[in-house]
Parts: structure tokens; sequence; C-alpha cells
């Protein structure tokens, strides 16, 4: 039997990582600028549509923060007691993240349904200007993350994005209510176009908090699939089978991935897990592996609990 444990350096890149952190810091400060706009804009207009607006950018201040936050705790190098590092403090930054919005969603509709049965007149002028100051704002911060910080495959920094889209779309939405009202008098419109703001940041945050959840419960990335992966690796000379496969993501751009491979006898180990390792880095882009080879002789049992997870490696 042969054990073989293969790493690469865990670290992101270093630019990237600060692409990421300079793009959240500037939409920080722009947020948290139009978020105190909005909240006096709201009392002194006596629209809803801008309170709830403003409410929803408090969650995406803290959450910008908490973002950076678990970007710090994720620069930190691992420990023995930690080997992974921090990395998965990013995971828990966009699962709470998420769960944030469900809760905003949720406030902003209770409030809705209670001013439909009397909807409060609302200086809709002010209103569509301060929500359009919001907008421009929000539509900035988002433009500065997507340039400078990678919202497609960090899901800690698309959890921040998400808040932000969410701002943009409330701010269109009071915008639309304010012209409403100004045109027709329907200051229904108001709460209405709350309602309709809260179920599109019930549905982004769903796909955060969903995503967050597979890679906590050790899922297999979405963008890999595991079957083509072990059929990859069968078709390597030599091997006989291969078993107890297993492809988690520690974080947002690194993937892990440990396996048993059965060999024939008479087959060079040594290449075989060359082989394997070279293919599952150019077919699936997974460079931190390991690979336990085994033959006839001696076979490990699929892991049926986290007892079987425990094995001796020697690089």
């Amino acid at each position: 039997m042969h054990n073989h444990s293969h790493s690469h350096h865990h670290d992101h890149p270093h630019h990237a990582r600060n692409n990421n952190k300079n793009g959240l810091l500037t939409a920080l400060l722009i947020t948290a600028g139009i978020m105190i706009l909005e909240f006096f804009g709201g009392l002194v207009t006596n629209s809803l549509a801008l309170l709830s607006d403003s409410g929803h950018m408090l969650s995406d201040v803290s959450a910008l923060a908490l973002s950076l936050i678990a970007m710090w705790f994720a620069s930190r190098p691992p420990s023995p007691r930690k080997t992974y590092g921090y990395y998965r403090f990013e995971i828990l930054a966009a699962l709470f993240n998420g769960v944030a919005l469900f809760v905003i969603a949720g406030i902003i509709g209770w409030e809705a349904f209670s001013r439909m049965l009397e909807p409060p007149k609302v200086a809709s002028g002010s209103m569509i200007v301060i929500s359009i100051i919001g907008l421009i704002a929000n539509l900035l911060s988002a433009w500065v993350l997507m340039r400078q910080g990678d919202t497609k495959e960090n899901i800690n920094l698309r959890s921040a994005y998400l808040h932000i889209i969410g701002d943009a779309i409330g701010s269109l939405g009071a915008i639309i209510a304010g012209i409403l009202m100004q045109t027709f008098g329907w200051y229904i419109a108001d709460p209405i176009i709350s309602i309709l703001v809260s179920i599109l940041i019930l549905k982004s945050a769903w796909g955060v908090v969903s995503h967050s959840f597979h890679i906590l419960m050790e899922g297999t990335p979405v963008t890999i699939d595991q079957k083509l992966v072990k059929d990859v690796l069968s078709e390597i000379s030599g091997v006989l089978n291969v078993h107890d496969l297993h492809i988690w993501t520690i974080t947002s751009g690194f993937d892990s991935f440990s396996c048993h491979i059965l060999i024939k006898e008479e087959s060079e180990s040594q290449s075989i897990l060359k082989e394997a390792i070279q293919r599952l880095k150019e077919r699936f882009h997974i460079q931190h592996t390991t690979i336990q080879i085994e033959t006839v002789d001696f076979q490990h049992k699929n892991c049926q609990t986290l007892s079987c997870s425990t094995e001796l490696s020697e690089k």
C-alpha cells in the first residue's frame, strides 16, 4: 500500500485578495454615506420605500464590514489546531449575510403589509431625488466590486455584492413608486413596491444561504461532476477501480480532493499517482489532492463513518 498526500500552497493570489479588500472598502464607504442620506430622507418624506432601502443599506454596511473582517481572518496562517487556517470564516460570513438578507426582507414585508390598509402621504418629489442618488451610489459600489473583486467565484464577496444589488433594486423601486405617487396620487404604490423589493431580496438571499450551507456540509463543488472525475481517473492504465472519492470546498477558489485508487500489482504506483494528479489539475483545476494507492493484497474499506477518514500519509 502507498499513501500519498499532495499539497500545494494554500494562499490565494496576493494581488487578487488585495483587490477584493480594496473593492470592499470603497463600497463600504459609499454605502455608509448613502445609507445616512436615505434614512433621514425617508423620515423627512415619510417614505417607507426610502426607509426600507436605508434599512437594507444598514445590513449592507454590516455585510461589507463582516466580509472585510472575514478576509482578514482568512489571511491568517494555518496552525496545528487549524490546519486549513481560517479560510472557512469567509463562508461563515457569507452565510450570516444571507440570513441577514432574509431578516431585512421580512421586516420590509411586514411593515409594507401594515401600510397597505391606510397608505400614508409621501413627499414623492424629494423621495425620487434621494432614490436617484441612492441608485447611482449603489451602481457605483457594485461596479467597484465587479471591477476590483472576484464577485463570481468568491462567495464572501458575492454575498456582499448581492446586498448592494438588492439596494440598487430597492432604490429603483423607490423611484418608480415616487413617480406613480407624484403622477397619479397612488400612495399604495409605496408599500407595494416595497413588497416586490423584499421578494427579490429573498431570492438573492436563498442563493447565498444554500451555497454557503452546501460548502459547510462538504458538498461537491457545483462546477465539478464527481462521476466524471471518477471516470477520468479510472481510464488511467493500470487502475482497477477508484473508490472512497471525496471532493469538497475549503473556501471560494480552493477545492480539495481525496480518493483511494486500486491498481494492478505489476503497475508502477508513482507513475499512476503522477498521472492522476496531472489529470485532476488539467481537467478539473483541483490542485490540492490526497490520493491513496492500493493493491489487491491490501484494500482500505470504503469510509462509512468519520473514523475512517483518518489515514497515515507520507509525502
